[in-house]
């Protein structure tokens, strides 16, 4: 039997969230390429510059954006906040190959995961906060 070299890649991972939207992201030494639910990404993302942007930020501020290949199984919610669940993702996913760009990244707010999520309809309004017309008679 022949022995085959396993080449060893580093993986780094971190999962980022927004709204609905869930994003788990790995990094891989590479070339900069993204790929989202194993399609590339600039098609998934609709060829939208603003959402490739955003998607590539943390990788953008730290000067590391042809060093790795992002990987990205997301779900949930719509473009806008799979962008940012990517974002989050690949913030989380650098500061665990090296913790001294959690300051870069911190100080850019890559770091903090948005709060804002869909707020609850109420039972007498028409929507969350929308009232039913007013009749004075």
């Amino acid at each position: 039997m022949s022995t085959e070299l396993i080449k060893t890649r580093a993986i780094y991972s971190g999962t980022g969230r927004r709204k609905c939207s869930v994003a788990q992201v790995r990094l891989v030494p590479g070339s900069g390429n993204l790929v989202i639910n194993g399609i590339p990404g600039e098609s998934y993302l609709q060829f939208s510059p603003n959402y490739l942007r955003v998607s590539y930020a943390p990788l953008q501020v730290l000067g590391l954006l042809n060093q790795y290949d992002i990987h990205v199984n997301a779900r949930g919610g719509g473009l806008t906040g799979q962008a940012d669940a990517i974002r989050l993702g690949v913030a989380r996913a650098l500061c665990s190959i090296n913790p001294e760009n959690r300051s870069a990244l911190k100080s850019e707010g890559y770091l903090t995961r948005d709060p804002k999520v869909k707020e609850r309809k109420k039972y007498g309004l028409k929507k969350a906060r929308k009232a039913p017309q007013f009749s004075k008679r």
